[in-house]
């Protein structure tokens, strides 16, 4: 394989080592994807992803592959989100305040502010099966009343679907851990693969939410910052209203317990029954090389 550009990101970090790491690399495209996925398995961060050029489709996007160390997937949050800062970045040299990725998923549109953080436009939810406490709680190592009543246990998808699991504290959340052959015994029969557990109660006083995800399925035990599984909470909120009201904006807190603090923020409103979802966050490019 002839050396190629790659880069070493933290996405949804305020600052260096922390939030979720990715591997970019550029002018992709000749790599056979038996290849991509090798790649990623070497690197075997959550998310590894290809740019297959350095110039944009006909279409004005960029056609990019994500791949985690098991397989490939349609869609990915902060893949999508650190890939753009690079093409923004090192492609387009900063000259271009928004950028669009072209996704097995369909085109997701990434804009940039003044203040470096940037925001990808998800695509509208799907809600799919809704599950029992009974069932969810013992996978989780969980009590049935740790889990909110008030709210469904449902599968959502924005493109990459998740469990959305609601807790009543804290303290159930850093309880949390994953019965591995129940887990799998359920995720069997489900469209959903990954658990995204949230509850009301923050580490940092700011945040009006804490996040964890899990994702063994696609060989990350714990996802340190779920652009995808977020936005998927994000329309979860708009729907039942967890705030009280039709829209969101909120700043989401994950990866406290693996030691990889993160910050995602959350916009989305219900628009006469369809519901719009931006999430947002830093990235920060750490290293770059050739493989």
């Amino acid at each position: 394989m002839k050396k190629r550009a790659f880069y070493i990101l933290d996405v949804f970090a305020e600052s260096k080592y922390a939030g979720n790491q990715l591997a970019v690399f550029r002018n992709a495209g000749d790599i056979p994807g038996a290849e991509m996925q090798q790649l990623a398995r070497e690197i075997n961060f959550s998310e590894t992803t290809f740019i297959l050029s350095d110039e944009p489709q006909p279409d004005g996007g960029f056609d990019v592959r994500i791949f985690t160390p098991r397989e490939e997937v349609p869609f990915a949050g902060h893949p999508t989100l650190g890939t753009a800062h690079i093409i923004r970045n090192e492609i387009l040299k900063g000259q271009a305040d928004e950028v669009c990725l072209n996704l097995k998923v369909g085109q997701i549109p990434v804009t940039f502010g003044a203040d470096g953080y940037g925001w990808m436009k998800q695509v509208e939810p799907v809600f799919g099966q809704q599950h029992s406490a009974k069932i969810l709680a013992p996978v989780l190592g969980l009590e049935v009343d740790e889990i909110d009543p008030r709210f469904p246990i449902q599968e959502v998808s924005t493109g990459l679907p998740f469990f959305i699991v609601p807790l009543k504290s804290l303290a159930a959340l850093k309880k949390a851990k994953v019965n591995l052959e129940k887990c799998y015994d359920l995720i069997e029969k489900t469209v959903a693969k990954g658990i995204l557990v949230f509850c009301p109660e923050t580490y940092e006083a700011g945040n009006d939410l804490s996040v964890r995800v899990f994702v063994d399925y696609y060989g990350v035990p714990e996802d340190p910052a779920t652009g995808s599984g977020n936005g998927c909470l994000a329309g979860y909120l708009v729907k039942y209203r967890y705030f009280g009201k039709e829209s969101i904006n909120v700043r989401s807190e994950q990866g406290y317990e693996i030691g990889r603090p993160s910050l995602l923020l959350l916009k989305a409103e219900d628009k006469n029954g369809k519901i719009e979802i931006f999430v947002g966050g830093k990235s920060i490019t750490v290293a770059r090389g050739e493989f």
